[in-house]
């Protein structure tokens, strides 16, 4: 029963912390929020690491919220995305195991049995992480439909933030 009840308090405390920020930023001491990378003059590469709370659909948009930064703030109009990745990464909580087993202590030979088994995590939380690659345009957007217009995504997704 003492065992049972530290276990519940662990899983307690676990939930309780903090993971990082739910807010729209740069990325902080903890790598949760939005880096960027330039390739060539009219091409970057973003990332968006959301806290454990952020939900996949929140992480890429915020990604796309920063291609539409920067593509204002080099003067273009528009990006196209031509690379994207969203992963998410179970972290936190507590390992739950069970297992018993047979042995022998003393003088005799004997033959020792153990059986155990993982029973999963309890508490974890899934961290989504989303990579876009974009290339940055300027004038009329192309005819495919196969782009974003910045201040639209801005406006929209910035709105929301």
């Amino acid at each position: 029963m003492k065992y049972l009840l530290v276990l519940i308090a662990t899983v307690g405390l676990g939930a309780c912390t903090t993971v990082g920020p739910m807010t729209y930023g740069p990325a902080d001491a903890k790598g949760f929020g939005y880096e960027d990378t330039q390739i060539e003059s009219d091409r970057h590469r973003i990332t968006y690491r959301g806290s454990g709370d952020m939900p996949p659909e929140q992480v890429e948009d915020y990604a796309l919220l920063r291609a539409g930064e920067i593509t204002i703030a080099k003067g273009y109009d528009w990006f196209r995305v031509i690379g994207r990745d969203v992963s998410g990464e179970e972290r936190g909580g507590v390992g739950i195991g069970a297992g018993f087993g047979t042995g022998s202590y003393g003088r005799r030979s004997s033959v020792g049995v153990g059986v155990g088994g993982d029973l999963g995590t309890v508490g974890g939380r899934t961290f989504y992480t989303a990579r876009i690659e974009v290339l940055l345009g300027r004038g009329a957007p192309p005819d495919d439909g196969q782009y974003f217009d910045a201040r639209e995504i801005i406006d929209t997704i910035g709105g929301r933030v």
